[in-house]
């Protein structure tokens, strides 16, 4: 089929069921653009199919391990086909937070402070150790596995519960503050976005339940210096990670300074997602936003 779209979605990951919702709108839209679009569940042997398929681009709907890490934008590239979002090296970067940290602490863009927990760990690494802090996996989306301990009890029993299932954890600073979350195309930053959750945090349940009635301040009450701050923060991290296409970077906004937390590649395109609001209030509906993406698509990243 000439002009074919294939939406890859669902995959393995714990994002599973939000990345059927991310195709589900982008394949909507795209049809509504005039594409012919086969949506492909990205788990078994759906590469076999993508081969029989012969598709002129994928558009990549899918969320957290194997789908924003640079595992299936290799198998893109060895397919030949040209694919929406970052390319390899660029995905596994930012999908991994102690490598992009690295890379933003060098290039003096400011992170909270953190370390590395394994499975085997000092027990006196817990007893130096200030809470509050945040625990999370190093390579994980969509706030999962994320937790606020504010004491040794706590953070005992939830890294026991990661460790479970991740041979890594990064143990990081706690800051208060305002959630600012910024997004980028291309090389330009669209516009930055406040979170206002009623929730501890802007966890999983913020993020994809409705009920969760999350505030949603567009654009940021910032000052005109620092809403232009946050923005270039933004696009030199999606820069310097070698990003293509959309990027979400997340922000703390404490004691007047800017804390990235991560950058997220694959950001999701659901009805109360944030990169669609902020561009929609930019002038851009969604229909034109995923058009542009697959526009952009493509390969040799």
């Amino acid at each position: 089929m000439s002009n074919l779209i294939v939406v890859l979605a669902g995959g393995l990951s714990g994002e599973r069921k939000i990345s059927f919702l991310t195709g589900k709108a982008c394949s909507s839209a795209l049809r509504k653009k005039g594409y012919k679009v086969i949506n492909l569940d990205a788990k078994g042997y759906f590469v076999e199919k993508l081969r029989k398929l012969k598709p002129t681009t994928v558009f990549n709907a899918l969320h957290g391990k194997y789908g924003e890490d640079g595992f299936v934008q290799s198998i893109l590239e060895l397919l030949k086909i040209p694919y929406t979002h970052s390319g390899v090296y660029a995905s596994s970067l930012a999908m991994d937070k102690e490598l992009s940290r690295i890379i933003f602490n060098k290039n003096n863009i400011r992170v909270p402070k953190y370390f590395l927990l394994y499975r085997d760990y000092d027990e006196n690494i817990i007893k130096k150790i200030r809470f509050p802090v945040v625990i999370k996996p190093v390579n994980e989306g969509s706030s999962l596995g994320v937790y606020i301990c504010k004491n040794k009890i706590y953070f005992k029993n939830k890294y026991k519960k990661l460790m479970k299932e991740y041979d890594r954890v990064i143990v990081e600073e706690y800051i208060p503050g305002r959630e600012i979350q910024v997004a980028v195309m291309g090389k330009k930053p669209l516009g930055a976005i406040e979170l206002v959750p009623k929730r501890e945090f802007y966890d999983y349940t913020a993020k994809y339940s409705s009920s969760a009635r999350t505030k949603h301040i567009m654009p940021a009450p910032l000052s005109p210096k620092k809403y232009k701050e946050v923005l270039n923060l933004a696009k030199k991290a999606h820069k310097l990670l070698g990003c293509k296409g959309i990027t979400r970077s997340d922000f703390r906004f404490f004691n007047n300074k800017f804390y990235l937390l991560e950058t997220n590649t694959q950001p999701g395109m659901t009805k109360l997602s944030l990169v669609p609001e902020i561009a929609k209030h930019y002038g851009m509906q969604f229909e034109e936003l995923v058009n542009k993406m697959v526009k952009d698509a493509s390969l040799n990243r």
